[in-house]
């Protein structure tokens, strides 16, 4: 079978290339820009194409066509029109990478389900996912397009370690905050529940619906099973680092009536996301995806991740500017509680 992933070198997509590429069952192709070649599997084929350039985009796919086309870099609907132009009648089946911030938030029920509300007053990109999904479904109702909508939530790999507050470039400075002892921010009091997956578990989900007829025309939201608390999740890192956690607590809302650092939006992330539990069913996606299950754990997966960072300088991508942030909002809020005492 034949595959082509616009994108392809992402934090989701690499396992899903790698696992195919070991997988001769598969023929794999990246359309992508070609600035991470160097990460691409021997074997994998690449169209090298600036996608958003739609007439390049149809000279280069001029006469190919796919059993499984996955988008994982379309973020609006004039993206997911142009992959509608491109592969309609192409394809037997496109992938959509939607998101689980997708969902509402929050939602009547902690348990989350494919059939939880769709709404996201909260989070821009979000509500742009929702109108992704609202047009493919309509192509596939109205036409037969052979649409798989695919719902990750919080997915990290080898060199990325998932947070809940962070600044622009990333996760380090937090891993360095806590290394020099300094506090670090926990949205709310941490005891939130949330869900992150390693994302060799999410290739696992996903590779299993790429050509199955019983997952066109419908959601799956592809998760681990393994559910912590904020407040785990930061103790779990602190523990892998070897340090104590000295961890500052402080309401979302704050954090969002503070000022986002630049590049960041607090109020998408957090009240549209992350500061509200949610537990994932994944069953519907276990029916037809038997291997589905949690293998890394996040205490696993998290040494992993640290392990590569702390031995990789190039991943070490510090940001004053959210370290000043921090430390202005703690002492904000260490005032505002002085006032309340």
């Amino acid at each position: 079978m034949k595959a082509l992933f616009i994108g392809g070198t992402g934090t989701i997509s690499t396992a899903i290339v790698q696992r195919l590429s070991e997988d001769p069952a598969w023929e794999i192709w990246l359309l992508n820009r070609g600035k991470r070649s160097r990460d691409i599997p021997e074997g994998v084929h690449q169209i090298i194409c600036d996608i958003s350039d739609e007439a390049d985009a149809t000279r280069k796919l001029e006469g190919m066509e796919f059993d499984v086309v996955s988008e994982f870099i379309g973020f609006t609907v004039d993206q997911v029109e142009r992959d509608y132009r491109l592969f309609s009648g192409k394809t037997k089946q496109y992938i959509y990478i939607s998101s689980a911030s997708a969902y509402h938030k929050p939602s009547a029920d902690y348990i989350i389900t494919e059939g939880t509300a769709l709404a996201n007053p909260h989070w821009e990109y979000s509500r742009n996912k929702i109108a992704c999904e609202e047009f493919l479904m309509d192509k596939y109702r109205r036409e037969g397009f052979p649409v798989t909508i695919v719902r990750p939530s919080h997915t990290y790999d080898e060199k990325n370690v998932p947070l809940g507050v962070h600044g622009k470039n990333g996760f380090y400075q937090v891993i360095k905050r806590m290394q020099e002892g300094k506090q670090v921010i926990i949205q709310g009091d941490g005891t939130s529940l949330w869900t992150v997956t390693f994302n060799k578990d999410f290739a696992v989900g996903f590779t299993a619906l790429m050509g199955n007829r019983h997952a066109i025309g419908e959601a799956f939201q592809i998760t681990s099973d393994e559910t912590l608390s904020w407040n785990q999740i930061y103790q779990t890192i602190a523990d892998a680092l070897g340090v104590e956690l000295h961890a500052c607590h402080i309401s979302s809302e704050f954090l969002s009536a503070a000022g986002d650092v630049r590049g960041f939006d607090f109020e998408g992330s957090l009240i549209g996301d992350k500061a509200v539990s949610v537990v994932f069913d994944n069953s519907k996606l276990k029916r037809i995806a038997p291997d589905m299950k949690t293998r890394v754990r996040f205490d696993q997966g998290v040494r992993i991740a640290l392990d590569y960072v702390l031995s990789h300088p190039e991943c070490q991508v510090e940001d004053p500017e959210f370290d000043e942030w921090c430390d202005k909002v703690i002492a904000a809020r260490n005032q505002a509680l002085e006032k309340l005492l």
